[in-house]
């Protein structure tokens, strides 16, 4: 009975040790999401993590009407991002594959900087011959604005430390503003 009881009193420790392990990670994520905008929006805004497979869980609800994410660690940079519910409409229908939302202009942060990626191919996932590899530093982006856009460098490779479209000729065509 003894022995009984001291291995259920290791799987309870463990089981505690296990969620104490869980929290310091989500605690690290939250971090990390939080990065993405000025703490006057990062700290009220709902934190998502998603997984390897795309799901999503909630790791904080918020009560400002913005979303957060932390960096996604198997992309080659940092890229914690912070948007409004337009821009996850956007974001969503770009993971999708699907047409963007109508008349939703969304605006997102990602003020620790952006994963670097083909400026001409949504999809990329590697640079490529052809595919315009850039780097991004800290940014905001104005998303599903297609028609606001004119005027704004849609070259291949533009200039990152200017205004520019990213994705320009796609449905995900958005600009984005350097902030440093």
């Amino acid at each position: 009975m003894k022995r009984l009881l001291t291995v259920a009193a290791l799987m309870a420790a463990g089981s505690l040790i296990a969620m104490q392990s869980a929290a310091a990670d989500d605690a690290a994520l939250i971090k990390s999401a939080e990065s993405a905008a000025p703490a006057a929006v990062s700290s009220g805004a709902t934190i998502y993590a998603m997984d390897a497979k795309g799901a999503t869980r909630t790791l904080r609800e918020g009560n400002n009407g913005f979303w957060c994410m932390p960096d996604n660690p198997a992309s080659p940079g940092p890229d914690p991002m912070c948007g409004d519910a337009n821009a996850m409409e956007w974001a969503m229908a770009w993971l999708e594959k699907k047409e963007p939302p109508k008349g939703k202009v969304g605006f997102m942060y990602m003020l620790s900087g952006g994963t670097d990626g083909s400026n001409t191919d949504p999809y990329a996932t590697a640079p490529t011959e052809g595919n315009n590899w850039i780097e991004t530093g800290p940014h905001v982006m104005i998303v599903n604005a297609m028609d606001m856009m004119k005027g704004y460098p849609t070259d291949p490779k533009p200039d990152t430390s200017k205004p520019y479209v990213m994705w320009p000729g796609t449905p995900y065509a958005h600009l984005m503003i350097p902030v440093r």
